[in-house]
Parts: structure tokens; sequence; C-alpha cells
């Protein structure tokens, strides 16, 4: 075998008929491009060139082997434009995971904006309450209330803490008043449930202060617990990344992140290079972290 590199400098030595114009040619010095001639010839064990005064010429062998040599620097060529070509490709499917709450409020707008400015990316969305294996290809970005990163090349970045505190809808607040303390909730009747990694953190907060009691109702997912406050049915725990971008919502109690946990953007270094996915993580971040620093709703005014 040779050295396919050197088919360019025999090229342009065939090209230019001395190694001082192939090395300009080729950007390199004069003793490079002599170099890497003798390397093929002494690689391939036939005189590709006559060594003349006025220069470099041809043999017959060298002749017949010109056109094969430009065969394979097109084919290079040809190899390069297409993995370009794929750099650029921006189209295709990327699986999202996500809660069903973040996917609902949050995400979706977001959604919408990557489908504007990206409209080949098709967008599969589970939102499932189980984490999805990154490594085993469940999905290519998952949006996650994690601890940090866990499992084999997974990859990431915390976009946000996840704070979470008690919130209820301006109308409650307006007509039974806002509690602004855990001994004023002690007078309401509270929403309580949120489905899996929520009601678990939610409840114990609740067992923690004694307001286990003041649950009146309870709900199975955080979308439900999130409709039931909007709705006026009364104050619930909820994640402040969500409710603090609902001018219908408003901060009770100050914010907590006991758990220490973020909001992650996570994928897997397997896809992590990949151009459509590349697009929609780095499209997330952005706006994940923007709303992340955003202020929060200003509170409403304690009923007189």
């Amino acid at each position: 075998m040779f050295d396919w590199g050197d088919l360019r400098y025999f090229l342009a030595v065939a090209q230019t008929g001395s190694t001082l114009a192939a090395g300009r040619m080729l950007r390199v010095s004069q003793t490079t491009a002599a170099r890497r001639v003798a390397a093929l010839e002494a690689d391939l064990g036939v005189t590709l060139f006559e060594k003349r005064p006025a220069g470099y010429r041809l043999t017959p062998i060298g002749e017949a082997l010109v056109a094969r040599a430009r065969g394979v620097e097109a084919a290079a060529a040809a190899v390069t434009d297409a993995a370009a070509g794929a750099a650029r490709d921006v189209s295709g499917t990327v699986r999202v995971t996500t809660s069903e709450i973040i996917a609902a409020t949050i995400l979706a707008p977001m959604l919408r904006e990557l489908h504007d400015a990206y409209p080949a990316i098709r967008i599969e969305l589970d939102t499932s309450a189980a984490l999805r294996d990154l490594a085993g290809g469940a999905a290519d970005v998952a949006v996650r209330s994690v601890g940090g990163l866990s499992g084999t090349g997974v990859v990431g970045r915390r976009v946000a803490d996840d704070m979470w505190t008690v919130y209820c809808s301006r109308d409650y607040a307006a007509q039974y008043g806002l509690p602004t303390s855990v001994e004023d909730l002690r007078g309401h009747s509270l929403v309580g449930g949120g489905g899996e990694g929520v009601w678990f953190y939610y409840l114990a907060w609740l067992r923690q202060h004694g307001l286990e009691g003041a649950v009146a109702t309870e709900y199975d997912s955080a979308l439900g617990l999130l409709a039931a406050v909007r709705a006026g049915l009364g104050p619930a725990v909820l994640p402040s990344i969500v409710a603090d971008a609902d001018p219908s919502l408003v901060c009770c109690l100050p914010m907590v992140n006991k758990a220490g946990r973020g909001i992650w953007l996570l994928t897997h270094e397997r896809v992590r290079h990949t151009p459509r996915v590349r697009v929609v993580i780095d499209f997330l971040a952005v706006r994940l972290t923007a709303l992340a620093r955003a202020k929060p709703v200003a509170p409403a005014a304690p009923r007189p």
C-alpha cells in the first residue's frame, strides 16, 4: 500500500513539470514535494518521472497512472463534498423526552419557534414520567429535572435550578387572600398530587410542616395540579420554571430546592454532534436559560 496523499504531489508535478512549481501550488517546500513523489515511487516500485534539467517528465508508467490518480482525487473530493453536505443537513427526526407539564407549558411555544426556524426538523415528543435511556437510543434529547449527569456517555448542561414553591391563582388571592407563610396555609384548602416526580417531594414538604391534612383535592398528574391551581381550586406546590412564566399565577412563599436538583438538557455523546440534534439542543438551551433568568410574575396584593 502507499500513502494516498502522495497522489496529490504526483499530480501536481505532472501538471506543472517541476517540484518547485508543485510545491508552490500545494503551499509546501520544493523539498517536501520531491520527497513525497520519491516516496510514492518507492512504495509502488516504479519510476514515475524522468528527472531532466528542464524539469520532470512523466515516464510511460507515469502517463498510464495519471488518469487513475485523477480518478482517486475526484473520488476523494466527492467524499469531502458529501461529508460537508451531511454536516449542513439539519433535516430529520429528533426524539425529545420531557415531563408532561414542561411539554405542555414552556416547551410548546419553543417548539413552535423551532419549527418556524427549521421546518425540516421533525420533533417526536415523549412525555413519559419515566427517564428514558439515552445511551440505549430511547431518545435523542431530554429536558428533565435531575440531580446531575448519569449514565455512560450521557452529556448535557444544567440550564436552570429546579426551584419550587407554593402558588395560587390571582383570582384565588383576590377572593381568599394571598397566603405568605406556612401558618397562613393552614387556613386554606390545598391541592395535592402531581404524579410521579412531584408528589414525592410535595408530600414530604407537607408532612414536614404538618399540612398534609390541609389537602382537600388530589390530582394524579402535574398538569392536572397546574390546571387546578389556575382554576382557583386552591394553592399548591408547583415548579417555578413553569409557574413563574404563567401570568395567572402568583408566588406565595419563598422558593426552595432542598434536593439540589436542576433542569438539565441532556443527550448522548453518540448523537451530540449530529446536526439536527445539535440544532435542537442549542436552540432549547438559549431559550430555557433565558426563561430561567426572567423575573417571576409580581405577586397580587393581599386581600384587605
